[in-house]
């Protein structure tokens, strides 16, 4: 699997960018789970959450935005071509049409939270003519609530790592004091009881 620790580590910031980009072309990494990982390493001081917001905002923005325009440029087509057929098909299609004729924009702004169908929903968005600035406002608002969401949750679990961390140190801390105080407390015990052994034993004299 493709190895994405030097990305974070040396590049914070362009890798959760680079990250977002790799998702939408087809890479194994939900968006979901990156905004987990920002939520977690601003959690854990590698990156500043203002600048990670920024970064990841603009970027889900960017990527979104991405397949709304290819939708909007090949339309129908998409369900003609290989590299969309397993994206959406033509039944997909046609069901998510009814949904923005009725509901219109808020399949964008609910759609964009489902799982499986964030990046069809986008698609058919472009495909049906949706205005780009009417797409953005609606795609826009509904990134702040995700990003809040699981960036929030790896945010918290980030600081629960950390709170855990500290707590490994105490007890570390505690236990040596245990150890120290039982090993004194046997070596005590050990000398009084040789001391005793030593009073109580009588005393023999030697002949003259």
């Amino acid at each position: 699997m493709f190895d994405t620790s030097p990305w974070i580590e040396h590049f914070p910031y362009l890798g959760l960018l680079g990250l977002l980009i790799l998702g939408t072309l087809g890479f194994p990494f939900p968006e979901d789970f990156i905004l987990l990982l920002s939520g977690f390493l601003a959690a854990q001081n590698y990156i500043r959450p203002l600048q990670a917001f920024c970064v990841v905002y603009s970027g889900l923005l960017m990527t979104d935005f991405l397949l709304y325009s290819v939708g909007r440029k090949y339309g129908r087509k998409l369900v003609e071509h290989k590299r969309f057929q397993k994206i959406l098909t033509e039944n997909r299609l046609a069901r998510l049409e009814k949904k923005f004729r009725k509901w219109g924009a808020l399949v964008v702004f609910f759609g964009r939270h489902l799982l499986g169908l964030r990046a069809q929903i986008f698609l058919v968005a472009g495909l049906m003519g949706m205005s780009r600035k009417k797409f953005i406002m609606a795609d826009g608002t509904s990134a702040l609530f995700t990003i809040t969401l699981w960036g929030g949750l790896g945010y918290i679990g980030g600081n629960q790592v950390q709170a855990i961390k500290e707590e490994i140190i105490n007890i570390r801390q505690i236990g040596m004091v245990i150890l120290l105080v039982v090993a004194g407390s046997i070596l005590l015990f050990r000398y009084i009881k040789k001391k005793r052994n030593s009073l109580g034993r009588p005393c023999v004299r030697r002949p003259a």
